[in-house]
């Protein structure tokens, strides 16, 4: 089963949204800091990332440029309470999947995430999705 794994500070949000995922049907692994994250052995098994776009430390968009700067490019969320057009504009340039504005709708992360899974299963096997499907799911 994919794992998908949380990042965010908040922890309400950070729960609902692993409760969500759960009730879904994906295994989860929350952290309440990208670099906790970036330390945990779950990493090597995340088959898509969930993560806030600010946070203390490192936001969302830099824990993204870590991991495809570090070879692990894992097919990523970015949700924002602050849907700001440059962040939006900087996360497509950076190939971040879907950026997504808090509030969401259940079905809108769902198909975010299938989204991601579909990519990464594409890419794993030697092939690039680059469906209307993907394109449609940014920047909504």
């Amino acid at each position: 089963m994919a794992l998908i794994s949380i990042v965010d500070d908040d922890p309400s949000v950070r729960d609902g949204i692993e409760d969500l995922v759960r009730a879904i049907g994906f295994d989860t692994a929350a952290f309440e800091s990208a670099d906790l994250f970036l330390q945990s052995p779950r990493l090597n098994e995340t088959s898509c990332l969930i993560t806030d776009m600010r946070m203390p430390g490192m936001t969302g968009l830099q824990l993204y440029e870590r991991l495809v700067a570090s070879g692990k490019p894992i097919p990523t969320i970015v949700i924002t309470a602050f849907p700001e057009e440059p962040d939006r504009t900087r996360a497509e340039q950076l190939g971040v999947l879907c950026f997504i504005a808090k509030p969401f709708d259940e079905s809108r992360l769902a198909a975010c995430i299938t989204s991601a899974l579909s990519s990464r299963a594409a890419k794993a096997g030697g092939c690039e999705v680059k469906s209307k499907g993907n394109q449609g799911s940014r920047g909504e």
